[in-house]
Protein backbone atom coordinates (compact mmCIF):
# COMPACT_ATOMS: atom_id res chain seq x y z
CA UNK A 1 0.00 0.00 0.00
CA UNK A 2 1.29 3.44 -0.88
CA UNK A 3 0.10 7.00 -0.63
CA UNK A 4 0.26 9.78 -3.18
CA UNK A 5 -1.15 9.61 -6.65
CA UNK A 6 0.46 10.01 -10.01
CA UNK A 7 -0.27 9.23 -13.62
CA UNK A 8 -1.23 5.72 -14.61
CA UNK A 9 1.68 3.32 -14.66
CA UNK A 10 2.96 2.00 -17.93
CA UNK A 11 2.58 -1.66 -18.65
CA UNK A 12 -0.26 -4.15 -18.83
CA UNK A 13 -3.47 -3.23 -17.10
CA UNK A 14 -6.59 -1.16 -17.47
CA UNK A 15 -7.39 2.41 -16.45
CA UNK A 16 -10.88 3.43 -15.35
CA UNK A 17 -11.88 7.08 -15.29
CA UNK A 18 -14.21 8.76 -12.84
CA UNK A 19 -13.98 12.41 -13.90
CA UNK A 20 -17.30 12.44 -15.80
CA UNK A 21 -19.11 11.00 -12.77
CA UNK A 22 -17.47 12.96 -9.93
CA UNK A 23 -16.24 16.26 -11.39
CA UNK A 24 -19.58 17.92 -12.33
CA UNK A 25 -20.70 18.20 -8.70
CA UNK A 26 -17.30 19.54 -7.71
CA UNK A 27 -17.46 22.15 -10.51
CA UNK A 28 -20.76 23.34 -8.99
CA UNK A 29 -19.03 23.53 -5.61
CA UNK A 30 -16.22 25.58 -7.21
CA UNK A 31 -18.82 27.97 -8.64
CA UNK A 32 -20.32 28.39 -5.18
CA UNK A 33 -16.83 29.06 -3.83
CA UNK A 34 -16.39 31.89 -6.36
CA UNK A 35 -19.67 33.46 -5.24
CA UNK A 36 -18.72 33.09 -1.57
CA UNK A 37 -15.30 34.63 -2.17
CA UNK A 38 -16.82 37.64 -3.96
CA UNK A 39 -19.53 38.24 -1.35
CA UNK A 40 -17.16 37.66 1.57
CA UNK A 41 -14.60 40.04 0.07
CA UNK A 42 -17.15 42.80 -0.50
CA UNK A 43 -18.64 42.52 2.99
CA UNK A 44 -15.27 42.35 4.68
CA UNK A 45 -14.00 45.31 2.58
CA UNK A 46 -16.64 47.47 4.25
CA UNK A 47 -14.91 46.83 7.55
CA UNK A 48 -11.22 46.51 6.58
CA UNK A 49 -9.61 46.58 3.15
CA UNK A 50 -6.44 44.85 4.40
CA UNK A 51 -8.39 42.01 5.98
CA UNK A 52 -10.48 41.66 2.80
CA UNK A 53 -7.34 41.54 0.66
CA UNK A 54 -5.68 38.94 2.91
CA UNK A 55 -8.80 36.76 3.01
CA UNK A 56 -9.24 37.07 -0.76
CA UNK A 57 -5.65 35.98 -1.45
CA UNK A 58 -6.02 32.93 0.80
CA UNK A 59 -9.43 32.12 -0.69
CA UNK A 60 -8.15 32.42 -4.26
CA UNK A 61 -5.19 30.16 -3.45
CA UNK A 62 -7.57 27.53 -2.05
CA UNK A 63 -9.84 27.90 -5.08
CA UNK A 64 -6.83 27.47 -7.39
CA UNK A 65 -5.78 24.29 -5.57
CA UNK A 66 -9.37 23.00 -5.76
CA UNK A 67 -9.56 23.61 -9.53
CA UNK A 68 -6.24 21.79 -10.05
CA UNK A 69 -7.55 18.94 -7.90
CA UNK A 70 -10.68 18.57 -10.05
CA UNK A 71 -8.58 18.64 -13.24
CA UNK A 72 -6.30 15.90 -11.83
CA UNK A 73 -9.13 13.37 -12.06
CA UNK A 74 -8.40 12.82 -15.77
CA UNK A 75 -4.68 12.26 -15.17
CA UNK A 76 -5.08 9.92 -12.19
CA UNK A 77 -7.54 7.12 -13.05
CA UNK A 78 -8.23 3.92 -11.13
CA UNK A 79 -5.67 1.38 -12.36
CA UNK A 80 -6.01 -2.40 -12.43
CA UNK A 81 -2.70 -4.07 -13.18
CA UNK A 82 -1.75 -7.73 -13.22
CA UNK A 83 -0.65 -7.63 -9.58
CA UNK A 84 -2.04 -4.40 -8.09
CA UNK A 85 -5.16 -2.26 -7.89
CA UNK A 86 -4.45 1.48 -7.54
CA UNK A 87 -7.44 3.36 -6.10
CA UNK A 88 -7.13 7.12 -6.57
CA UNK A 89 -8.83 10.37 -5.70
CA UNK A 90 -7.12 12.71 -8.15
CA UNK A 91 -3.64 13.76 -7.07
CA UNK A 92 -4.75 14.04 -3.45
CA UNK A 93 -4.74 10.44 -2.25
CA UNK A 94 -4.34 6.87 -3.43
CA UNK A 95 -4.04 3.40 -2.04
CA UNK A 96 -2.34 0.48 -3.78
CA UNK A 97 -3.74 -2.95 -2.99
CA UNK A 98 -2.36 -6.29 -4.18
CA UNK A 99 -4.90 -8.05 -6.42
CA UNK A 100 -4.67 -11.06 -4.13
CA UNK A 101 -6.35 -8.99 -1.38
CA UNK A 102 -9.37 -8.11 -3.54
CA UNK A 103 -12.15 -10.36 -2.22
CA UNK A 104 -14.65 -9.18 -4.83
CA UNK A 105 -17.35 -6.61 -5.43
CA UNK A 106 -20.10 -5.85 -2.93
CA UNK A 107 -23.49 -5.54 -4.54
CA UNK A 108 -25.55 -5.33 -1.35
CA UNK A 109 -24.24 -2.18 0.31
CA UNK A 110 -26.21 0.75 1.69
CA UNK A 111 -25.28 4.34 2.42
CA UNK A 112 -25.05 3.44 6.13
CA UNK A 113 -22.45 0.78 5.25
CA UNK A 114 -20.33 3.40 3.51
CA UNK A 115 -20.44 5.73 6.50
CA UNK A 116 -18.83 3.10 8.72
CA UNK A 117 -15.12 3.14 9.46
CA UNK A 118 -13.04 1.10 7.09
CA UNK A 119 -14.27 2.53 3.77
CA UNK A 120 -11.97 4.49 1.47
CA UNK A 121 -14.57 6.46 -0.48
CA UNK A 122 -13.16 8.03 -3.63
CA UNK A 123 -16.56 9.26 -4.82
CA UNK A 124 -16.26 12.34 -2.58
CA UNK A 125 -19.68 14.04 -2.75
CA UNK A 126 -21.13 11.67 -5.38
CA UNK A 127 -22.91 8.40 -4.56
CA UNK A 128 -20.58 5.44 -5.26
CA UNK A 129 -21.53 2.87 -7.89
CA UNK A 130 -18.69 0.41 -7.13
CA UNK A 131 -17.68 -1.09 -3.78
CA UNK A 132 -14.69 -3.47 -3.61
CA UNK A 133 -14.24 -5.73 -0.57
CA UNK A 134 -10.69 -6.39 0.67
CA UNK A 135 -9.59 -9.50 2.53
CA UNK A 136 -7.39 -9.05 4.44
CA UNK A 137 -7.90 -5.31 4.96
CA UNK A 138 -5.08 -2.87 4.18
CA UNK A 139 -3.58 -0.26 6.49
CA UNK A 140 -3.57 3.37 5.41
CA UNK A 141 -1.82 5.34 8.11
CA UNK A 142 -3.77 4.58 11.28
CA UNK A 143 -6.88 3.50 9.35
CA UNK A 144 -7.82 -0.03 8.40
CA UNK A 145 -9.44 -0.12 4.96
CA UNK A 146 -11.90 -2.99 4.41
CA UNK A 147 -13.78 -1.55 1.42
CA UNK A 148 -12.96 0.72 -1.52
CA UNK A 149 -15.84 2.79 -2.92
CA UNK A 150 -15.94 5.04 -5.99
CA UNK A 151 -18.20 6.42 -8.70
CA UNK A 152 -16.71 5.24 -11.99
CA UNK A 153 -17.64 6.29 -15.52
CA UNK A 154 -17.71 2.65 -16.66
CA UNK A 155 -18.73 0.44 -13.72
CA UNK A 156 -19.59 -2.51 -16.00
CA UNK A 157 -16.12 -2.48 -17.58
CA UNK A 158 -14.52 -2.25 -14.14
CA UNK A 159 -16.62 -5.21 -12.95
CA UNK A 160 -15.45 -7.31 -15.90
CA UNK A 161 -11.81 -6.34 -15.32
CA UNK A 162 -11.79 -6.94 -11.56
CA UNK A 163 -13.58 -10.27 -11.88
CA UNK A 164 -11.17 -11.50 -14.59
CA UNK A 165 -8.73 -14.13 -13.35
CA UNK A 166 -5.52 -12.71 -11.95
CA UNK A 167 -2.58 -13.88 -14.09
CA UNK A 168 -0.07 -15.90 -12.13
CA UNK A 169 3.45 -14.62 -12.28
CA UNK A 170 5.92 -17.47 -12.45
CA UNK A 171 9.33 -16.81 -11.06
CA UNK A 172 12.19 -17.79 -13.37
CA UNK A 173 14.08 -20.92 -12.46
CA UNK A 174 17.51 -20.30 -11.06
Amino acid sequence: MTGGAGPAEAGPGAAFSYHRAVAPMLWVLAGLMVIEIAVGHLLLALWSRRAALALSLVSLAILGWFLLFIRSFKRCPIWIGPTDLIWRIGHMRSVTVPRSQVAGLRHDWTLADLEKAGVFNGALIAHPNIVVALDPPVRMGRRTIRYLAHRLDDPAGFTRAIEAPVPHIIAPLT
